[in-house]
């Protein structure tokens, strides 16, 4: 058909503009010199601004307008449906936006990413705020433009649809309200059970060109490809993939955390996967991404906290560990190690925080968001109510605001509506391993003998491989036999933590499903 080639070769283009732009925006994070910031926000604003005009133009109007009718859609094959469907929904959601406003939040993104790393480093809220204020004020005209339910809905909702299609705040308030029910009972029974596993020896010192060494080593065994892929040192850990040939992943390193780093570098190889499984039949088109950011998300959380923070995978790579830091974990168990990794206390940073308080950061992240785009928050106040949410559901209060208010690079992303598909990641994981331990043989023993290729096998085959040709809700009832539940992740938290911490399991709450 005339009509899907040539509207195949459109997408194509404007896919390559939209790559080479997270080239340069991965460059910016990882290799660019400081004094590069304001020509490579130029530079990344005339992409967006090609590619976006490329996207709202009357060819590619035309052709949907022919593909999008009736009885063409319907001769159209499932991946071809979903292409006209992802294309058509991008073409409409474009041409809400307008250009001016497209080509503005790309150049203060890019040069807010600098300023954040500046006032992150040296505590100055005070230096990020400017910009920030002009990022909330671009994500208000976004939100009016791309519109939202004026009499029941919020601003906020159309952030939401960037990230997790037809997500609403409305499902979100229920889903919070519901784990809180569940999980603030969890993280009282921890920490009234006066228990505290030892953790000193994570703190001992350990040799950051190890750590490298360690982590590298571990993700290739997970499965991540070298030959189509690289990973980096970055101030926040992050993943871009620019095709499946050609995926960045980057992680940080502490001396006085010897696995920080091997964990973030898990989780963006679980994103990193996801990215190099897609179909290459996908590739330059919309269909060549995650179904939306909370199944992309429970990939990476997946292999960081099912796998890499379980028993059996530390059966194998506990001895392993011990030949790299053989002073530090001189005496310690592997039992010791497993409780010491899944200690609970409150944290002050998210991406160091444990599974049961993990998404009580996110709660308090979408709580803030949500206040500052409806403008009942205003920037200037984010440190002074950040921190006393933090005391509310935490109990501590960050110190200083780079370990509070600045420790996310998100923002300086322009990404508002993006945190809350983390909780549903979270929900998503746990779901799928629960269905792949029933259909891959004796996955907790390979796991255990790190064979860790038949669960990456299973997730390909399973979940990678369609990248956006099924919508979130139809892989999920596909792979899984039925709708998302959030019940599955109280559960496995409470089953969890009771083999860390003499704590008993309560009668969990019905936590609402998306």
């Amino acid at each position: 058909m005339n009509e899907l080639t040539s509207l195949r070769e459109l997408v194509g283009e404007i896919r390559d503009l939209n790559t080479t732009q997270g080239l340069l925006g991965w460059d910016l994070e990882v290799n660019m010199p400081e004094k590069g910031s304001d020509i490579r926000a130029k530079q990344m604003a005339t992409l967006s601004k090609i590619a976006h005009e490329m996207m709202i133009s009357d060819n590619v109007g035309t052709l949907l307008q022919k593909l999008r009718e009736e009885a063409t859609y319907k001769s159209l094959d499932k991946v071809d449906q979903a292409l006209v469907r992802e294309v058509g929904k991008d073409y409409d959601r474009a041409k809400k936006i307008p250009v001016s406003l497209v080509q503005e939040m790309q150049e203060a993104t890019a040069k807010a990413h600098l300023l954040w790393v500046e006032a992150r480093k040296n505590n100055d809220f005070g230096r990020f705020a400017p910009i920030l204020e002009k990022i909330v004020q671009l994500n208000q005209q976004m939100a009016e433009a791309l519109g939202y339910d004026k009499a029941n809905g919020s601003p906020y909702d159309a952030l939401l649809d960037l990230y997790e299609p037809e997500l609403t705040v409305q499902q979100l308030d229920v889903l919070f309200a519901n784990l809180k029910k569940d999980l603030v009972p969890l993280v009282k029974a921890i920490q009234e059970s006066h228990y505290t596993p030892d953790a000193s020896f994570l703190r001992k010192g350990a040799s950051i060109e190890k750590q490298w060494q360690f982590s590298e080593a571990v993700i290739q065994d997970m499965g991540f490809d070298f030959n189509a892929g690289r990973l980096d040192k970055a101030p926040h850990p992050f993943c871009m993939g620019m095709g499946a040939g050609d995926v960045r992943l980057t992680t940080r390193l502490f001396e006085d955390d010897m696995v920080s780093s091997l964990f973030s570098s898990m989780h963006e190889a679980g994103h990193g996967m996801y990215e190099q499984g897609l179909d290459p039949a996908l590739q330059r088109t919309p269909l060549a991404d995650g179904a939306s950011l909370g199944i992309h998300e429970s990939q990476s959380r997946m292999w960081e906290n099912l796998v890499g923070r379980s028993r059996p995978f530390w059966t194998y790579y506990f001895p392993k560990l011990k030949e790299y830091f053989p002073q530090q974990l001189e005496g310690v168990s592997v039992e010791d190690f497993y409780k010491a990794i899944n200690r609970s206390q409150p944290s002050l940073i998210r991406v160091e925080s444990d599974e049961a308080t993990y998404n009580l950061h996110i709660l308090l992240r979408y709580e803030i968001e949500k206040d500052v785009i409806e403008g009942k928050l205003q920037v200037k106040d984010l440190p002074k109510v950040w921190n006393q949410k933090m005391q509310d559901y935490f109990g501590i209060t960050p110190k200083t605001d780079t370990e509070g208010v600045l420790q996310d690079i998100h923002w300086s992303h322009g990404s508002f509506g993006y945190f809350p598909t983390y909780t549903l990641g979270n929900m998503y994981s746990v779901q799928f391993f629960n269905r792949a331990k029933k259909e891959v043989p004796d996955l907790e023993a390979q796991l255990a003998k790190g064979n860790l290729k038949p669960l990456k096998d299973w997730l390909n085959a399973k979940i990678h491989k369609v990248g956006k040709v099924e919508t979130p809700a139809e892989i999920v009832q596909r792979v899984t036999g039925e709708p998302l539940k959030a019940q599955y992740f109280v559960e496995y938290l409470w089953e969890k933590y009771s083999t860390v911490y003499p704590i008993q399991r309560q009668a969990l709450q019905s936590a609402s499903a998306h």
